[in-house]
């Protein structure tokens, strides 16, 4: 029992150190979840609630950023959380056989992500300054694609914020403050209603996600006065090792082992 709170407690840490600096803290946190025996569904649903923390003090941290984009906030509130209940919906509905296999496959999805999300965003704010005042046509995909995210984010969780920046960046949006502020808007409010139904049916481990979140909040507050110190793309490198390395164990694991 100490074991595992250590463990988890670290894993925590590490995981808000990663998400503060360069993003992929769930790489960290959800495997860990698994490690000390939680199934696969509950570990996502309690990964969820052990993020949120985080994404809300972010939100309210660019709330001046945010709040320049007023007439399009409600908007996205409503589809984010239209988006964040399916996604968890699906999550429940899903066999535990079937989530586990698919695991590793999210995982990938992820890991490309955030591999190659830097150079997908460029591709898509070129785009968008090409096209920044889209049709109508192009209005209403922009909210199907967000629909899409935020379903995905109530599903699954890693890899939520690269995937939103990609959209964000289609969506004509340049600014990295704010994008960042809405990014963490939109995970904030995907996470918080996908929340509501994961404990309406009982599928949080409450003590095991408490320790993560408490790691992930002192985490994110020591990344707050080591960043500076951090060499970021060598973080980055830790980041992706890590993804890998977990995609890789799950591949194993589940269709080897």
């Amino acid at each position: 029992m100490l074991f595992e709170l250590i463990f988890l407690f670290f894993a925590g840490i590490l995981g808000g150190v990663i998400n503060s600096i360069a993003g992929g803290g769930s790489f960290i946190t959800f495997p860990a979840l698994m490690f000390v025996g939680i199934p696969p569904i509950l570990a996502s649903a309690t990964n969820t609630f052990a993020s949120c923390a985080g994404y809300m003090s972010g939100t309210y941290a660019f709330r001046k950023e945010i709040s320049t984009h007023k007439d399009e906030l409600s908007q996205i509130i409503i589809i984010s959380l239209i988006g964040g209940i399916t996604g968890a919906w699906l999550l429940l509905k899903t066999p535990e056989a079937v989530f586990r296999e698919a695991i590793p496959w999210l995982l990938l999805f992820a890991t490309l992500l955030f591999v190659f999300g830097g150079q997908i965003n460029t591709r898509l704010k070129k785009m968008a300054s090409n096209h920044r005042y889209a049709s109508s046509v192009g209005g209403i995909l922009l909210l199907i694609i967000l629909l899409g995210v935020s379903a995905y984010g109530g599903f699954f969780n890693a890899g939520l914020g690269i995937i939103t920046l990609s959209y964000l960046a289609l969506a004509g949006h340049t600014n990295i403050n704010t994008m960042n502020g809405l990014k963490l808007l939109i995970s904030s409010t995907v996470s918080l209603i996908a929340i509501a139904l994961f404990i309406y049916n009982d599928v949080i481990a409450w003590y095991e996600g408490s320790i993560v979140l408490c790691g992930t909040l002192a985490g994110g507050y020591v990344a707050a006065n080591v960043s500076r110190q951090l060499p970021q793309k060598q973080v980055r490198r830790f980041v992706i090792v890590a993804s890998v390395a977990t995609t890789l164990y799950f591949f194993f694991d589940i269709y080897v082992g």
